[in-house]
């Protein structure tokens, strides 16, 4: 798993570099993918092709999967799967929180996950067993918070019909917590989670290359990550907290019923 996160890591850190570097002047060639406010920008799909690039040079026969290019099948039992750009609207209006996200799945489990926080200069990594790291610091994730007491991330997703549904389980939640944030990066509410710097996250609509580095970050913090009534962190739900806060939260969203679509 070391030469796995160390692979990761380096490719992270060299599409976080050509990001930084080219985000000024190639920001506003933008498309848009489900909705108008699902946006992609031709340094998205620059940032993946480096990253599959890379990949194919050191692990050729391994499956990718990118958040831009879908999935390219390989003869390993070795998944990457990336995100070039999280947060593409914060890196579109100059917001410090996007990142490059990358994870390896062996045998359709996570092993390793970096996540690359360029404007910040953060990067969070972990292996699975190993603990959750930003730069040589061992992660934690707050413990024994109650609900009332807890700072909670989440996100909305990009449907008008969706939103609308986001936006009324939200204004039921935030009475019961100490405060909500949205950041818009999953991954980097996640990796906050893992940092302590908020107690709870969940969201609706996020997809494996959204959580799957910062996921095992979380879980190796300590964080539970799962979806709803027993079933895994899928497109459908995801909520992450250390065990009790969890189940507190848990509990709260399947009373709002957050899965509806009106």
């Amino acid at each position: 798993m070391t030469g796995f996160l160390t692979l990761a890591e380096d490719i992270a850190r060299e599409a976080g570099d050509m990001l930084l570097a080219k985000r000024p002047t190639m920001s506003a060639e933008i498309e848009t993918k489900s909705s108008p406010t699902d946006v992609v920008t031709a340094l998205d799909k620059a940032s993946e092709l480096l990253i599959r690039e890379r990949i194919e040079a050191a692990r050729p026969g391994d499956r990718i999967l990118g958040e831009e290019g879908g999935e390219a099948p390989g003869e390993s039992d070795v998944r990457w799967i990336v995100d070039p750009i999280d947060g593409t609207v914060n890196f579109l209006y100059g917001l410090p929180d996007w990142a490059v996200s990358i994870a390896v799945e062996v045998g359709g489990r996570v092993v390793a996950g970096v996540v690359n926080v360029p404007v910040r200069g953060e990067v969070f990594t972990a292996a699975l067993g190993e603990g959750a790291w930003l730069g040589g610091a061992r992660l934690r994730c707050n413990t024994g918070v109650p609900l009332p007491q807890a700072l909670v991330a989440t996100g909305f997703g990009y449907s008008q019909a969706g939103r609308a549904v986001q936006g009324e389980v939200v204004a039921k939640v935030l009475p019961r917590v100490r405060d909500i944030r949205r950041g818009g990066s999953c991954a980097i509410d996640l990796c906050s989670l893992a940092a302590g710097r908020v107690d709870a996250y969940y969201e609706r609509g996020i997809n494996p290359w959204d959580y799957g580095a910062a996921g095992l970050v979380a879980t190796e913090s300590g964080a539970r990550l799962g979806g709803l009534n027993g079933r895994p962190v899928s497109p459908d739900f995801a909520i992450s907290a250390a065990p009790g806060l969890f189940e507190e939260l848990h509990d709260l969203l399947v009373s709002l019923d957050p899965e509806r679509d009106a």
